[in-house]
């Protein structure tokens, strides 16, 4: 999947800067603050507020990675997927380190 990288102009309190982020970013992050009922440009602050980066590119990719991390951890009713080893990668296979296995499920 190719994604390209689309640099935007904006304002943090007051200040422009531009951040580059890939078109799938850009889309998450729209969709995150639409769901949340704020601005692209109040999450973005939000996010610049709280970042432990120097980068806000970066900052703002890990922020929308967490997000959909902790809806998959919530879906599948886990915490930590550390702490639930039916869900951690497949070790045994070197190609599936980013494939999850799912979890049992129980019918009815």
């Amino acid at each position: 999947m190719k994604s390209s990288v689309v640099k935007r102009s904006i304002a943090l309190a007051g200040h422009k800067t531009s951040v580059s982020l890939e078109d799938a970013f850009w889309a998450a992050l729209k969709t995150i603050a639409a769901g949340l009922g704020m601005t692209l440009s109040d999450l973005i602050e939000r996010i610049d507020a709280q970042r432990e980066h120097a980068n806000l590119s970066s900052a703002i990719r890990l922020f929308v990675l967490e997000f959909y991390r902790d809806q998959f951890m919530a879906r599948m009713g886990v915490e930590d997927l550390a702490a639930n080893p039916t869900l951690a990668p497949d070790r045994d296979d070197v190609k599936s380190d980013m494939e999850c296995r799912p979890r049992a499920q129980t019918v009815a």
